[in-house]
C-alpha cells in the first residue's frame, strides 16, 4: 500500500521496523471528569498515568519534572515515568497484550518503526488545539511546522519535542589555540586532517553503536550537493541512490580520510560514549558528527574550557545546489500516544504539561537544547556555547533547512550499522561499501510487505 505526502522530515535517532498487531477493543478504564481549560482532556481524579521514555542523551528527568508539575496541578493523579533503551523490545508485548503505555518517547536505535503502527496511534491535533498551562492555545506557543516531522500520510501521530540541529561539532578553544579554521568542504576537512596528524591528532573518530552518525552527515552532504534530486531519492529509497555522484564524492572523501590515517582506529570495538569521550575529554580527534543532544550527553566527560561548537555538515563542492550554510535540522524526539491507551487523557495531559513554558525552559536549561516551545532560550544560551552556536546555525541557514525520514520509517539502522562499522574500520572500499548499502535499502524498496510512504 502506498501513501503520499509532501514534507521534509527526519526523526533523531534510528528505528527498528517492528510488526505490531492492531489494537482490538481497547477502552479507557478510568472515568473522565468534565472538561475545562484546566482539564481539557477530562483526566479522571485518582487515575494513574504510565509513561515510558527513551533513556538516551536527554535522560528522563525532564519528563519527571513535567510529571511533578502535573501532579501539583492534579493532586489526585499519579504519574509513573519509566526509562527504556529498548522501546520496541519492551513495548511490543504490551501493545499486543492490550496495555500499552499512555505516553511513549519512541526514540533510539530500538524505537518502533512508524510504518508498523500508524493506524494504532492517536492523532496529536487534539493536544495542539488544547489550551496551554499559560492559557493560550498550545499550537500558538510552538515553532512553525511542528506537525510535519510527525505526519505520516495524512495522519499526525508523533509530536517531536526537541528542536534538533545536526552538524559537526568541535572545540572552539582547540581550534583557536592551533589557528585552525572550521572546514566547510570535504577537501578543506582533509587538509585540516593532515595538519592535525602533524600534531599527533586524528580528524574524526566513532563508536560502534553510532557508526551511522556518519550516514547522517554523508546524506546531508549529498543533499547539499545535489539538492532535491538527492533528498527525494533518499526519502523514497529510490533503487541505487547510494551510487549518485554526490554520495560517491562523499564516500571517496571519507575513504581518503580513513586510508590516510585521519580516522581514529578501533571505533568498531568501542562503546559510542567512550569514543565520544576520546573527542570531548581526551581531544584525540577534532571533529564529531552528531545532533544537538551531544553536549548534554557528554557533559560529565567534556574537558574544561572545551567550548563545544557546531558547524554545518560539510559541502562536497563550492557550487552545490544548496549553500554551505544550509542546515540539517528538524524537530526530533517523537512522543506518541497509543489510541488504545488505558488513560488516554493522562497521556495527553502529561504532554500538555511538557509543552508549558515552565517545563520547556527547564528542558532547555538542563539539556542545553531547545524544545519546540518558543521563547525559552536566552541570548547567552544559559552559558552554553553549543546552544548559542545552534541559534547561529539556524539563523545563518535561513530557509535552507532540510531533513529526511526514510531510515527511521523503514528501520534499516541495525543492518546498516554493520556496514558502516566495516567501512569506517577500513575493511570495505567505496565500491563494496556502496554495494552493501544498496542491498539493504533496495531490499526494503522491493519488499511488497513493507508499507511505502511516497515523498514528493
Amino acid at each position: 500500500m502506498n501513501k503520499t505526502f509532501d514534507r521534509r522530515t527526519f526523526l533523531r535517532g534510528t528505528t527498528a521496523l517492528v510488526a505490531v498487531s492492531p489494537f482490538a477493543g481497547l477502552l479507557g478504564s478510568t472515568s473522565a471528569l468534565a472538561q475545562d481549560a484546566a482539564n481539557p482532556f477530562g483526566l479522571a481524579d485518582g487515575s494513574t498515568v504510565d509513561a515510558v521514555i527513551f533513556n538516551g542523551g536527554y535522560g528522563i528527568d525532564y519528563v519527571e519534572f513535567a510529571a511533578n508539575l502535573m501532579q501539583k496541578n492534579h493532586p489526585g493523579v499519579t504519574v509513573k515515568v519509566s526509562p527504556s533503551t529498548q522501546i520496541a523490545q519492551e513495548l511490543q508485548p504490551r501493545f499486543l497484550g492490550g496495555n500499552p503505555p499512555d505516553l511513549i518517547d519512541n526514540s533510539g536505535a530500538q524505537a518502533i518503526g512508524f510504518s508498523a503502527i500508524i493506524d494504532q496511534l492517536e492523532d496529536m491535533n487534539s493536544v495542539l488545539d488544547a489550551p496551554s498551562l499559560e492559557g493560550v492555545t498550545i499550537r500558538d506557543t510552538l515553532v512553525g511546522g511542528v506537525e510535519k516531522p510527525g505526519t505520516f500520510g495524512d495522519k499526525f501521530i508523533a509530536l517531536n519535542y526537541v528542536m534538533t540541529v545536526y552538524g559537526i561539532w568541535y572545540s572552539a578553544q582547540l581550534f583557536e589555540d592551533n589557528g585552525w579554521t572550521p572546514p566547510t568542504t570535504w577537501a578543506e576537512a582533509i587538509e585540516l586532517g593532515k595538519a592535525a596528524k602533524e600534531k599527533g591528532l586524528y580528524l574524526f573518530g566513532w563508536g560502534k553503536e553510532a557508526a551511522t552518525y556518519y550516514r547522517t552527515t554523508a546524506v546531508a552532504s549529498a543533499i547539499k550537493e545535489g539538492g532535491d534530486e538527492v533528498r527525494l531519492a533518499v526519502d523514497n529509497f529510490t533503487p541505487g541512490f547510494w551510487s549518485h555522484p554526490a554520495f560517491q564524492a562523499v564516500f571517496t572523501s571519507l575513504y581518503e580520510i580513513i586510508q590516510g590515517g585521519m580516522m581514529k582506529p578501533g571505533g568498531a570495538g568501542t562503546q559510542f560514549t567512550a569514543a565520544q569521550a576520546q573527542w570531548s575529554n581526551d581531544q584525540s580527534f577534532l571533529l564529531y558528527p552528531s545532533g544537538s543532544w551531544i553536549e548534554n550527553e557528554m557533559k560529565p566527560a567534556t574537558k574544561e574550557g572545551f567550548r563545544m561548537t557546531g558547524m554545518p555538515e560539510l559541502s562536497v563542492s563550492d557550487n552545490g545546489k544548496l549553500p554551505k550554510t544550509a542546515l540539517h535540522a528538524t524537530a526530533g524526539e517523537p512522543f506518541i500516544i497509543p489510541a488504545g491507551a488505558l488513560n488516554l487523557a493522562g497521556g495527553k495531559e502529561l504532554l500538555r504539561t511538557m509543552l508549558s513554558k515552565e517545563a520547556a525552559t527547564n528542558f532547555a536549561k538542563s539539556k542545553l537544547a531547545p524544545t519546540i516551545v518558543k521563547d525559552t532560550v536566552p541570548a547567552d544560551g544559559f552559558g552554553s556555547t553549543a546552544l548559542v552556536s545552534q541559534s547561529k546555525l539556524l539563523a545563518d541557514a535561513g530557509n535552507d533547512v532540510f531533513t529526511w525520514n526514510s531510515f527511521d520509517l523503514y528501520g534499516t539502522n541495525q543492518d546498516e550499522l554493520v556496514v558502516w562499522n566495516s567501512f569506517l574500520d577500513g575493511k570495505l572500499d567505496v565500491a563494496a561499501f556502496t554495494a552493501a548499502l544498496t542491498a539493504i535499502t533496495d531490499a526494503v524498496y522491493n519488499d511488497a510487505s513493507v508499507t511505502k510512504v511516497v515523498v514528493k
